[in-house]
């Protein structure tokens, strides 16, 4: 039996959000699996992704072929470096300890650079809502200083005809 890991698509129309799926390469898109190895969510900044690593690294060394977009999804998360590490242990190239060394390392380089891009994205953000804040001040101090001498025009005639009541 053929396994590809593969999405499979949930959500609403619009607002896609994919389960990522051992499954037989002739069931449907949507259909039956095998099993349930991670979660991606594309509608967030950075894109959402939950993964079980060695759930994955087990399909790929049973022989399952991932789509090319799963296959970004787990070289994204780690699950093909893993699997070609634990290939080297296979062979003897490396040991246990220095695979998961070296797989560890590269966890941390990679959440390093999300969590920068994060920063950025806030910080973009922020600055978006400070730019905005600043014009909306200056448009309301505009339409302060429009309004100033038609309310002393309307105040001078409000006087003038109390003084002639008098």
């Amino acid at each position: 039996m053929p396994v590809k890991i593969r999405l499979q698509r949930h959500g609403k129309k619009g607002k896609p959000f994919y389960w990522i799926v051992a499954a037989d390469s002739r069931a449907k898109r949507d259909g039956k699996y095998l099993e349930k190895l991670g979660v991606y969510n594309p509608n967030t900044n950075p894109a959402t992704i939950d993964l079980d690593v060695d759930g994955a690294v087990k399909w790929l060394q049973n022989g399952a072929q991932p789509t090319d977009t799963a296959k970004n999804l787990l070289s994204y998360k780690g699950a093909l470096l893993k699997n070609h590490l634990a290939g080297g242990v296979r062979k003897g190239a490396l040991t246990e300890e220095q695979a998961e060394a070296k797989f560890t390392a590269w966890l941390e380089e990679k959440t390093g650079k999300v969590d920068s891009k994060k920063d950025g994205l806030a910080q973009a953000e922020a600055d978006a809502k400070a730019k905005a804040l600043e014009a909306e001040k200056a448009v309301n101090e505009a339409r302060i200083a429009a309004a100033a001498p038609v309310v002393e025009e309307e105040v001078a005639e409000a006087t003038e005809a109390s003084n002639e009541e008098e």
